[in-house]
């Protein structure tokens, strides 16, 4: 996992954040998912760098790359 992201039970019922903060990988990508740019994201989490958001972006095409589907007959 990249080291950017954190995984911990404590925080955030354990969803996936940006290392050293409480903001979620979900959020950044529900704000990219909406049409926010980068650099809007960025204004909204001064906290975050551009690294940050690439890392989140990351992190959720390797959830995909490692998700396993199973196709059903209708």
């Amino acid at each position: 996992m990249n080291e950017r992201i954190t995984v911990d039970a404590g925080v955030c019922h354990g969803k996936p954040c940006i290392t050293g903060t409480r903001i979620m990988v979900s959020n950044i990508l529900n704000l990219l998912a909406h049409g926010a740019s980068v650099d809007e994201v960025l204004e909204g989490y001064p906290r975050l760098t551009r690294e940050d958001v690439h890392a989140a972006l990351a992190y959720a095409e390797a959830v995909i790359e490692d998700e396993e589907v199973i196709l059903t007959a209708v």
